[in-house]
């Protein structure tokens, strides 16, 4: 699988945090096509953390919380794509998530496996509770072999916050896009510092595998799960054009339901 383009899209994480559920993830789509995201080149919705039950079931498999996503997760896809969307989720290459739930350590081709039953498009997978003695190059390496197995074309993320040198050999994992670094956070220092760590990353961008500066928090406003207070409209603009400009993936992390005039502005953007 090639893409040519960064991806772009909307994750619960940001504004949300440990509380994705099935009737958010829902009206999200709905805000996606009706606000015009979806139009301006925005297509994945992706469930972040905390999705999951805190154990597997007697086969191994993850299990969906049934007070989160009472439909299950084909349920939620099917939706996505009733929209003209595409559905993401999350993983994590230790041996839990980085909130505490079952990750896909040693359970790669069998996560994989269930990613492509529930019909994911766009996987996220992070870098808490790795093993000291496992290499992180191979660990990755080991869900990309999963999902270029696992029957569909599925978006690999990676997210190890640029650890072990990950710029060296991330390409090789079959990664489409890795993260440079760590957490972004609603506040200008968060920015600032990002694009500082990117400036020496970006010999290592191409399409075939994109360097990912994290999620958007353009239009958050001091509000939700990784808000440190907010910034001004003319650092948000900043923010935005600075992602671009490094041919960052834009994932948009605020409430899209509810975004004010402005911010919906400059996520619109064609320009930049």
């Amino acid at each position: 699988m090639h893409i040519t383009t960064p991806p772009m899209g909307w994750n619960s994480w940001n504004t949300f945090g440990e509380n994705p559920d099935e009737s958010l993830i829902m009206e999200i789509a709905d805000a996606m096509v009706e606000k015009g995201y979806k139009e301006a080149g925005y297509e994945y919705v992706v469930i972040d953390d905390c999705w999951a039950l805190k154990e597997r079931d007697g086969n191994g498999k993850l299990v969906p919380d049934p007070q989160k996503f009472p439909h299950g997760m084909k349920y939620v896809a099917d939706y996505v794509h009733s929209k003209g969307l595409k559905f993401g989720m999350y993983s994590c290459a230790g041996t839990l998530t980085c909130a505490g739930y079952p990750a896909s350590y040693e359970h790669e081709f069998d996560d994989a496996a269930s990613f492509a039953e529930w019909g994911v498009d766009y996987l996220k997978v992070d870098f808490c509770f790795k093993p000291e003695h496992d290499r992180a190059d191979l660990l990755y390496k080991r869900m990309g072999l999963a999902l270029a197995n696992c029957g569909r074309d599925i978006v690999y993320s990676a997210c190890n916050w640029g650890k072990d040198d990950a710029k060296m050999w991330m390409r090789e994992t079959g990664a489409h896009l890795w993260r440079t670094g760590g957490d972004i956070s609603d506040v200008w220092q968060s920015i600032e510092g990002i694009f500082e760590k990117n400036l020496d990353k970006v010999p290592y961008n191409s399409p075939v595998c994109y360097n990912d500066m994290d999620m958007l928090i353009v239009g958050m406003n001091g509000e939700g799960a990784q808000s440190l207070g907010g910034c001004t409209l003319d650092e948000y603009k900043t923010h935005f054009a600075v992602w671009c400009m490094f041919q960052s993936p834009l994932m948009i992390g605020c409430d899209i339901r509810k975004i004010d005039d402005d911010s919906l502005a400059i996520l619109k953007n064609k320009d930049i």
